[in-house]
């Protein structure tokens, strides 16, 4: 049974139960207490049906619901539905609310969408339910623009080229953002201890006055030294390439990689300064202050927040945790962490979605690269790993010449699949993962997605001719492979949440294909077999019979640092 729902001020809001076609199956069902109506609703949380609840953003409601006990099923979330279907029509970035797709269906004018506020940190203020609600307010009667909505959302996706892997698209889109809410509420197991005295190992004590920790202290004073100057901000880029252009030594930036090609006797304290100064402006204390509370790390997590699809964090930087600080992520005590790693998952999912038998066939083997190896590159590894990366990211040039022409002839249906994205990339068209997430035009602004790069547009006087085509070749072949994992990864997630449910053990973390369960230590082998199994039956809902595997690195710690 598909709910419609509305929530308002203090707590209240609107239902309506309606078809599968979005339209209404009943009256509007006006509460003052949406949590517990929806608590006691007959095809709600406990019955034998689950509702699936049709919102405007899981973001708005779901958190204060959770925050009054309820946890529901399934949900379309509209936001996230109205961003694909806009992605791949073409116009990505265009205004998502409810305001702007209702506005759009009657042709009035679209409302921009509200500024994304900054993540307050964990306790912080007192939250009401429903907090975060101006997209709906502008809409005279949300629940009828709810249904009419979601009915021409319906009808788009039917429209699609392959409506059946869309609706799983948005399927999946929508159950990441309840998981991503409920893992935010649940927070990840977080030794404030821990954390203090790892800090103080790297870092030293902090300051009294609060300046910097006195192992930056010194670091910077040492810098000076190296450059024969009295004082230099060693987290000042510009005032690090004016010293070392008074050296001598001509730099485009201090980016660690650029400092490890230049033999001067500041560079390794450099190196070290800039890693220490990170951990500390980034998960220091000021950050365990506001972001760690009763034992629980609480982010707030984005699901699509890039644009293939993979998620991001709006505050408490979560997704970009440095190993060393990960030694505070401790399971409560007769706890444990399962940890779920895929392997080698973007080289298997473009053997699913190229559907090069050759090499599905190695992606069958628990080691792809070995298999590799073995069938076309005389054992040798490496040269298997360097082509296969060099096909899927665009390297054409060194030691990737050789091994590329050993791909391409031995496993020419997944090359092409990707020189294909690549072409189609640089004439400007438009190319998509396998459920139908679709890659920005060429030009769009504001895109920059870690581990894929951002897409060009025209070049500049300054680049060769072609280049800014090229780099967009480059983004749009790793697109579609990327793109493709991160809908496997969010499968995952929405069936490991289905399977542990009813049991002790909770989601505490997901970052890109890895997932972190905590649960009592008696259950870990209970919850490594559902992982398990979970992926494989990921694996079977994105591409249906097919012999490649996505095997898991699985490890069950205690601490999650001790997982990689």
């Amino acid at each position: 049974m598909l709910v419609a729902v509305t929530a308002g001020p203090g707590g209240g809001g609107s239902l309506r139960p309606l078809r599968p076609d979005g339209q209404p199956a009943g009256p509007a069902e006006p509460t003052a207490d949406l949590a517990a109506r929806i608590t006691g609703h007959p095809a709600g949380p406990g019955a034998s049906g689950p509702a699936r609840w049709l919102w405007a953003a899981t973001g708005a409601i779901y958190p204060g619901l959770l925050r009054a006990g309820v946890r529901v099923d399934r949900c379309h979330d509209v936001e996230l539905t109205e961003a694909l279907l806009l992605g791949h029509a073409g116009r990505w970035g265009e205004p998502r609310s409810l305001a702007a797709a209702y506005a759009r269906l009657t042709g009035a004018p679209v409302p921009p969408d509200p500024p994304t506020h900054a993540a307050e940190p964990p306790g912080h203020g007192q939250p009401a339910l429903f907090d975060d609600l101006p997209a709906a307010a502008r809409v005279a009667d949300p629940l009828d623009a709810l249904c009419r909505v979601y009915a021409d959302q319906q009808r788009r996706v039917a429209a699609t080229e392959r409506p059946d892997r869309f609706r799983l698209l948005v399927a999946a889109e929508s159950a990441g953002a309840l998981v991503a809410a409920e893992m935010g509420a649940t927070g990840l197991p977080w030794r404030a201890d821990r954390h203090d005295a790892l800090l103080t190992e790297l870092l030293g004590p902090p300051s009294p006055v609060g300046g910097q920790p006195r192992r930056l202290a010194e670091l910077s004073a040492r810098i000076a030294a190296a450059f024969g100057v009295r004082q230099l901000h060693a987290d000042s880029p510009a005032e690090v390439l004016r010293a070392f252009a008074r050296a001598g030594i001509s730099l485009p930036n201090t980016r660690a990689w650029v400092l490890r090609g230049v033999d001067h006797p500041a560079v390794p304290l450099l190196i070290e300064y800039k890693e220490l100064h990170r951990i500390w402006t980034a998960h220091g204390w000021a950050w365990r202050d506001a972001w760690v509370r009763d034992g629980r790390f609480r982010p707030e997590y984005v699901p699509g927040g890039v644009v293939s699809g993979r998620w991001a964090t709006r505050g408490g930087g979560a997704l970009q945790i440095p190993k060393v600080v990960r030694r505070a992520a401790v399971a409560d005590p007769g706890w444990t962490f399962v940890v779920a790693d895929a392997a080698q998952l973007e080289p298997r999912v473009l053997a699913a979605m190229s559907g090069d038998r050759r090499l599905a066939t190695a992606a069958a083997a628990g080691d792809l690269y070995a298999a590799l190896a073995h069938d076309a590159f005389g054992g040798d590894r490496d040269k298997a790993k360097v082509a296969l990366l060099g096909a899927m990211y665009g390297q054409t040039g060194g030691a990737a010449v050789p091994a590329l022409a050993v791909l391409r002839r031995n496993y020419p249906v997944a090359f092409e699949y990707v020189e294909a994205a690549a072409r189609t990339g640089e004439s400007g068209g438009l190319v998509r993962s396998w459920l139908g997430r679709t890659c920005p035009a060429a030009g769009t602004a504001g895109l920059a997605d870690p581990g894929v790069g951002e897409p060009a547009g025209d070049p500049t006087p300054a680049e060769p001719p072609g280049a800014g085509a090229r780099a967009r070749g480059r983004f749009t072949r790793n697109f579609v492979i990327q793109a493709t994992a991160a809908e496997w990864a969010l499968i995952l997630l929405a069936t490991v949440r289905q399977g542990i449910a009813g049991t002790a053990a909770e989601l505490v973390f997901f970052q890109h294909d890895e997932v972190v369960v905590h649960c009592p230590a008696a259950q870990a082998d209970e919850v490594v077999a559902t992982l398990e199994q979970c992926a494989r039956r990921a694996t079977a809902m994105l591409f249906g019979d097919t012999p490649v595997r996505v095997p898991l690195d699985v490890a069950v710690v205690d601490c999650y640092a001790d997982a990689a």
